[in-house]
């Protein structure tokens, strides 16, 4: 009976496991490399902010991690792409300034941060994708999670 109700949780909770992660980041630097980007890095967070997977390109600058943590971070615990940080910040710059305080400086508020839903629209993780422009990053982080069977919120 105990096996029974552990196997109905499971089934109840979404998440991006590392196989999804992996996929996510795959997919992201396939995009990036058919429609010719610079050199990217990709990194999947969960629902909590938490490192699920990271890769950066041969050819990417050092600290792109930083970069694309803080737009996937930024997005997941604000609970908006990271492209609504931006009007945010245009809009009430003190605010997202208090947001960088409270958050500890983590908050990169520039676009290419997607939110990851699953099939219900659950909110369950992010994608951090810098290297680009902004708007290439967001589409990379996009095509990635769409292949992972998610859905994304650039």
């Amino acid at each position: 009976m105990q096996i029974a109700a552990n196997e109905k949780r499971k089934a109840l909770v979404t998440e991006i496991t590392l196989r999804k992660a992996r996929t996510i980041i795959r997919k992201a630097l396939e995009k990036g490399r058919e429609i010719d980007l610079k050199p990217l890095s990709v990194v999947v967070v969960d629902g909590g902010g938490h490192v699920q997977a990271f890769e950066r390109e041969d050819g990417a600058p050092a600290g792109r991690f930083q970069i694309a943590f803080g737009k996937a971070y930024g997005a997941v615990v604000i609970g908006v792409p990271s492209s609504k940080l931006v009007d945010m910040a245009l809009e009430r710059p003190h605010f997202v300034n208090a947001l960088s305080g409270v958050y500890d400086g983590k908050i990169v508020p520039v676009a290419g941060g997607v939110l990851v839903r699953d099939k219900k629209g659950a909110l369950i993780g992010a994608v951090g994708v810098t290297g680009d422009t902004s708007d290439n990053d967001a589409a990379a982080a996009l095509a990635g999670i769409e292949a992972a069977g998610l859905i994304g919120e650039a």
